[in-house]
């Protein structure tokens, strides 16, 4: 794995985010509640997740869908075997 994959993974909220995002896709505006931190710092967090290729993002009108890409099935699944 890369360095920056797996940084992004060794911080317990985006590995939960990564999670949450696994299950389906889903908006950027519903992750904080999910996730029970601040709008401001679930974008930092995605942001991370997609510099490391992990979640993929498309735009729908103004919201950001985000999903999981094939790079974060693989690490998801090499993560859960750990």
């Amino acid at each position: 794995m890369k360095n920056d994959v797996l940084r992004a993974i060794a911080d317990a909220t985006r590995l939960k985010l990564l999670e949450r995002i696994a299950r389906s896709e889903v908006c950027a505006c519903e992750l904080p509640k999910s996730a029970r931190i601040s709008q401001p710092a679930v974008s930092q967090h995605l942001k991370v997740l997609l510099g490391a290729g992990l979640v993929d993002m498309r735009k729908d009108g103004a919201k950001r869908l985000y999903s999981l890409s094939p790079l974060g099935k693989k690490v998801l699944g090499q993560v859960s075997r750990w």
